[in-house]
């Protein structure tokens, strides 16, 4: 209680919020707890998804960046070695430019 004390006002009014849902959803019925539950996985599931997507989308973005800065770097006659070790692409990669 004492580091409650010592939160600012928005903090403590957060853990009451929180607090306040624990309750709530501990007076649910089994069949009103089951579709709650349901619905956190089906929530938590769909917020899975979008993370994993936005961090696949930029992983293409870096690698599509390693490829636009290989080919002027090849396109400027610095070598293979080189523009492996830049980019991390592969000398095989490279030579496909």
């Amino acid at each position: 209680m004492e580091t409650l004390k010592r939160l600012p006002f928005k903090a403590r009014k957060a853990v009451f919020e929180k607090l306040e849902k624990i309750v709530d959803i501990a007076s649910l019925s089994k069949e009103e707890r089951e579709k709650y539950d349901e619905s956190i996985k089906v929530y938590r599931d769909h917020l899975a998804t979008l993370t994993y997507a936005e961090q696949k989308g930029r992983q293409e973005g870096k690698r599509e960046e390693a490829i636009a800065i290989a080919r002027n770097l090849k396109a400027k006659g610095l070598s293979v070695d080189l523009i492996t070790e830049t980019t991390g692409l592969s000398a095989e990669e490279i030579e496909k430019l």
